[in-house]
């Protein structure tokens, strides 16, 4: 098996598994409680995603000095308060971060 074949056999099970959630389920299945319940998950798990990428070294210790995302995290936080604009907060966080470690 070449990895061509491998990444569209990968691709091809993470699609339907994906899908089939959405295909298979319909809204009316969900009573309001369990709507409630289902609308806090993107904002537990996305402090789970980022927090590694940003406080973890590649080792798997925490980084915290020297450490130019944490700096270009919290510009990125403070411009999405301030703007509640989802394309501003990534390029502040992009941009800063950039700067951080090429220029600085």
């Amino acid at each position: 098996m070449s990895n061509v074949d491998l990444i569209i056999y990968c691709g091809l099970i993470t699609f339907f598994t994906r899908f089939s959630m959405i295909a298979l389920l319909k809204k009316e299945m969900f009573n309001d409680r369990i709507r409630e319940v289902l609308s806090y998950v993107p904002s537990a798990i996305f402090p789970a995603i980022i927090f590694p990428a940003i406080f973890l070294d590649n080792v798997g210790s925490i980084l915290i000095e020297d450490n130019p995302k944490i700096l270009a995290a919290f510009i990125a936080m403070i411009v999405g308060i301030l703007t509640r604009n989802i394309i501003a907060t990534i390029f502040s966080g992009l941009a800063s971060y950039w700067i951080l470690i090429f220029v600085v």
